[in-house]
């Protein structure tokens, strides 16, 4: 194995040491949650426990809480590549992808056309078909490669026209792992269409380095309890185009900076100080792997997230390797960790996928099984009527030792 501080990482999970009658707890259902970082829970736990007050007051408690939020603001946007004005937080991601959906429908018109694909979590897949059929616009569908479980992405410039006002694409499937190059996708929107790119980085996020400049989208979406924080959602919306749409607000609520227009209600400041907590966590762990990095957060961020991703990539080979010995287990998605994140989604042959997750639930291992809210794929693998899937998902807490005890208990039902 590459060189990873397993040890030291494992020791900021407390959830990590938890056992059900002495048997060790293997949490492989990190795709639709991740464990808790303790300076995530130690964050939450102080800003609760010291006097929370709403923001905007003159008084301390309330000129703090302001202070935790702007913190938390800057902290987000070194993990995107971003700038501060640019985030807005909500409760997840979904909440925020359907006020951004109504906001630019105010702007559609009967025949203007909206591309979907057919990989993604419905988050990203159900607000623009309301938005369409409320606009009268139209949408179009990305197919994918049912074989491969990519994008078919050759389909794209010829769905692309004058008329295309939104390409909605996520960073990696929930449900297959696959990851895709989404800068290639916006570059080739931007290069036939004046369309806007919105992303759903749920499931990339936690596995990859994200420069939301980079990218080249308008808006990129992601939920920090998919990345070892609390349940919350980020929004990064380009400033320019957030200033052009009127979102669905109360009328004080601020509109400046531009993104903020989308942060309804009173916030979570607790969710806000764990987002703060969990970013700490990580640039802790990139200077712990690369002490040489330049000394900003964001250099610390991105050496954090290229350790996990080559730590994660190790161990899932591993699992890969053990997969393709299985009898009749059949995985969907990359065969490699090339082009992918540690997400597997499998079936094996003669168990219906709730009765494998079952079975893994005895020996303490935790996988979910069914759809995971990714519709589309589930259906075009023909397996919706055959209760969809079995999801494992590593990360960089995650263990070869965990991997090993997988592959002994789906062993065990062949």
């Amino acid at each position: 194995m590459t060189s990873f501080p397993i040890d030291q990482v494992r020791a900021q999970f407390p959830a990590l040491a938890r056992t059900d009658d002495g048997t060790p707890r293997i949490y492989f259902d990190a795709p639709g949650g991740t464990q808790a970082c303790r300076p995530a829970i130690a964050a939450m736990t102080r800003h609760l426990e010291e006097g929370s007050a709403n923001s905007g007051g003159a008084f301390s408690t309330s000129i703090e809480t302001d202070a935790l939020s702007q913190a938390a603001h800057e902290a987000a946007a070194d993990l995107l590549g971003a700038e501060a004005g640019d985030i807005a937080f909500g409760p997840n991601m979904t909440t925020l992808t359907l006020s951004v959906s109504r906001a630019l429908a105010r702007t559609w018109q009967p025949g203007d056309e909206v591309i979907v694909t057919r990989l993604d979590h419905d988050a990203n897949v159900a607000p623009w078909l309301l938005a369409a059929r409320d606009s009268g616009a139209t949408i179009k569908w990305i197919e994918i490669d049912p074989d491969a479980g990519t994008l078919r992405l050759d389909q794209l410039p010829s769905l692309l026209t004058r008329r295309t006002r939104l390409v909605a694409v996520g960073g990696a499937s929930n449900a297959l792992g696959t990851l895709n190059d989404v800068a290639a996708i916006a570059g080739a929107v931007k290069a036939h269409s004046d369309a806007f790119v919105y992303v759903d980085a749920v499931q990339s996020v936690p596995h990859v380095p994200t420069d939301v400049r980079a990218l080249g989208c308008d808006f990129l979406a992601c939920s920090p309890y998919k990345f070892f924080g609390p349940h919350q959602g980020v929004l990064w919306a380009r400033p320019e185009v957030a200033a052009s749409l009127e979102a669905y607000k109360v009328r004080p609520a601020t509109i400046d900076p531009p993104a903020h227009r989308f942060e309804t209600g009173t916030q979570s400041f607790e969710g806000q100080a764990g987002i703060l907590g969990t970013i700490d966590y990580l640039e802790w762990l990139g200077r712990l792997i690369a002490p040489e990095a330049p000394n900003s957060r964001r250099a610390a961020l991105v050496a954090a997230m290229h350790g996990c991703t080559a730590y994660e990539r190790e161990i899932g080979e591993r699992l890969l390797a053990g997969f393709r010995a299985i009898p009749g287990l059949r995985l969907y998605g990359p065969p490699t960790m090339e082009g992918r994140v540690p997400t597997f989604g499998f079936t094996l042959e003669g168990h219906h996928p709730d009765a494998v997750a079952a079975h893994l639930a005895t020996r303490n291992i935790f996988a979910w099984s069914g759809s995971f809210y990714a519709v589309e794929p589930v259906e075009r693998l023909g397996l919706t009527d055959k209760g969809g899937l079995v999801r494992v998902g590593l990360c960089h807490y995650s263990t070869a030792g965990e991997v090993d005890a997988l592959l002994t208990a789906l062993a065990e039902l062949r």
